[in-house]
């Protein structure tokens, strides 16, 4: 029984740190030359946050489904910036 417990404890203080270094999406499309795409990118950045709180709320405990959403955020934020860059060459 404690070895199952010092693995959950283990497992859980593990998942924390990697969720608490975690960055949030980068936003570096300029609002002045794709507002639409720079309010996409500020919505990915306030749903990473509230995910965050809601990983708090449940002591980091989501069986890692918050922290793939997480992951997905980021590669949507980076997917916008390529986006703005598209119509930036066309």
């Amino acid at each position: 029984m404690k070895r199952t417990q010092s693995f959950a404890l283990i497992a859980g203080l593990a998942l924390a740190t990697s969720a608490v270094f975690a960055a949030p999406p980068v936003r570096d499309v300029s609002a002045k030359r794709h507002p639409s795409i720079a309010a996409a990118q500020r919505l990915t950045d306030q749903a990473f946050k509230r995910i965050t709180d809601a990983q708090q709320a449940n002591e980091w405990d989501m069986d890692g489904h918050a922290a793939k959403a997480k992951d997905l955020l980021d590669q949507a934020s980076r997917e916008l910036k390529q986006a703005a860059e598209a119509a930036n060459h066309n």
